[in-house]
């Protein structure tokens, strides 16, 4: 009996790893990440992210950058809470981090700076969804560019891309290694929760 059961058994792990390698998209994710990666190394486009932890929406419009903004919408940031968590009590991301830049546009500009008029004053406001840019901290995979993978899932209204292939350093992991390689990989002083820690606890 004892016999028969690990036959079976062994028989299940076998039919398993044949499926795998029949359907090479199957790859599995590093532990505890969000991350999913493709036999190319692509990354699919992560789930859920608007329900992660809003760190921050920096903004750096055409208007205020003489029409020439690398980035000229609203950056809406997301970090898995069990990931964040680790960044307080140790100051850097565990493995397995995934980060999303979802980008807006500025709503409807009346003035030349970019900005409008609403109730509440004149200022900037959210506009449509026009992008995603996302990072994942995996040091082997990503051992070149200090531990950290990047991904456009496009610049562009909905929908976005379902799957990303990782950018060249010159795209955007060189600007983050010349300017917080210190402070691993990610601009925590735009972000008060991560630059000033979480005061409510």
């Amino acid at each position: 009996m004892r016999k028969a059961f690990m036959v079976v058994i062994l028989g299940l792990g076998v039919v398993a790893a044949s499926s795998l390698m029949r359907d090479p998209s199957r790859v599995a994710a590093a532990p505890q990440s969000t991350a999913v990666f493709d036999a190319d190394g692509k990354l699919k486009l992560p789930e859920g992210y608007r329900h992660w932890v809003f760190v921050g929406a920096p903004l750096t419009p055409n208007a205020l950058n003489n029409g020439k903004a690398g980035f000229p919408e609203y950056h809406h940031v997301y970090v898995e809470e069990r990931n964040l968590d680790v960044y307080l009590k140790t100051g850097s991301f565990p493995e397995g981090t995934v980060f999303v830049k979802e980008l807006t546009r500025v709503l409807n500009p009346t003035f030349p700076d970019g900005s409008r008029t609403e109730p509440s004053g004149r200022g900037y406001f959210n506009g449509e969804f026009n992008g995603m840019d996302v990072t994942v901290k995996d040091s082997k995979r990503f051992a070149a560019t200090n531990g950290w993978g990047f991904f456009n899932f496009g610049h562009h209204p909905l929908p976005y891309s379902s799957w990303a292939k990782e950018a060249s350093a010159a795209e955007c992991a060189g600007c983050h290694q010349a300017f917080v390689a210190k402070t691993d990989m990610t601009w925590v002083q735009f972000y008060p929760i991560l630059r000033d820690g979480d005061k409510t606890k």
